[in-house]
């Protein structure tokens, strides 16, 4: 199907079907997933108008772009420990961005999406049970606002938190000025963090905010903080659970992937520093297993030289 074919249709002509291939096409001839995304955003509000007029009974841009389009931008790197924690450093010293150092924290510590942290509430904060419950993701197509279930079946999970990770939901939670009224969405309603309108924030403004937090590192700093994003944070806290010898299976539970290949494959990133760490790591354990063995022998050769002298 060509494109040109495509916007000489009538909307009423438009099937979800060709919606997906025009996109498909796009993506073909070069464009990027985010291009994609954003011109699948831009037509959806358009096809939601004709929707509301009853000029066609269905949207054909209201499908899932993750099942059409491959998602080439999830080829971003983790961080090093050591970026991590200067960056975390900075953003928490920082006169203006030190208010989102619980949210930066969180992100890097826990694995979440961020449509998952975005569409937190505060009922979804167990604070008896040091539990963070994960059961549905907030999405904005075009500009709606809306809940989605979560990436995948194994999406719906709840994350363990470490008492630093709790700390900062509490501060998030004290820092939380009540609105006069509480937005619902979906059926949900409490959410973390509001927009001067009252309504939720969403993954692009966390973006921006990284983007914000990172140029004004860089202008700081003359060593340069590679792109930060909320999904790069995904990666690194992946990446260092994977150093720190975490059980795959354990590991596929808290990035709630539903194949535990996704670990391995996307969001490890281990180079030629880690290689020799491990390298050493099994060097050192070998040493120590042969000087154990070796005072066993010692040992007994003892035992059996003091059994002869009785």
């Amino acid at each position: 199907m060509k494109a040109e074919n495509f916007s000489k249709k009538k909307i009423s002509q438009i099937r979800v079907s060709d919606a997906k291939l025009f996109l498909i096409k796009l993506q073909n001839d070069g464009k990027g997933y985010s291009t994609v995304k954003t011109v699948r955003g831009v037509l959806w509000p358009a096809f939601q108008m004709a929707v509301d007029d009853d000029l066609i009974p269905k949207n054909p841009f209201g499908f899932q772009l993750a099942g059409v389009v491959v998602n080439d931008s999830l080829t971003r790197e983790a961080i090093t420990p050591d970026q991590m924690r200067k960056f975390l450093k900075f953003v928490h010293d920082d006169n203006v961005y030190c208010k989102y150092y619980e949210v930066v924290y969180i992100l890097f510590h826990t694995g979440m999406r961020i449509s998952e942290f975005c569409g937190l509430t505060i009922r979804d904060i167990d604070f008896e049970n040091r539990t963070i419950n994960i059961d549905h993701q907030l999405q904005r197509v075009g500009m709606k606002i809306h809940i989605e279930t979560t990436k995948t079946n194994a999406g719906t999970r709840k994350i363990p938190m470490t008492e630093e990770v709790y700390r900062c939901f509490q501060a998030i939670i004290e820092d939380r000025e009540t609105p006069r009224t509480e937005i619902m969405i979906d059926g949900y309603t409490g959410f973390l963090f509001l927009d001067k309108e009252g309504l939720p924030l969403v993954t692009m403004h966390w973006e921006h905010r990284f983007n914000h937090m990172v140029n004004l590192y860089n202008e700081i700093y003359k060593i340069q903080m590679p792109n930060i994003t909320p999904h790069v944070c995904r990666h690194t806290y992946c990446s260092n659970m994977a150093r720190s010898e975490m059980n795959p299976k354990t590991l596929q539970y808290l990035m709630g992937h539903s194949e535990i290949g996704v670990n391995m494959n996307t969001y490890t990133h281990l180079g030629l520093e880690d290689a020799t760490d491990e390298l050493r790591r099994v060097e050192d354990l070998n040493r120590a297993r042969e000087e154990i063995a070796k005072a066993t022998r010692e040992n007994n050769t003892v035992t059996q030289l003091s059994f002869k002298a009785i």
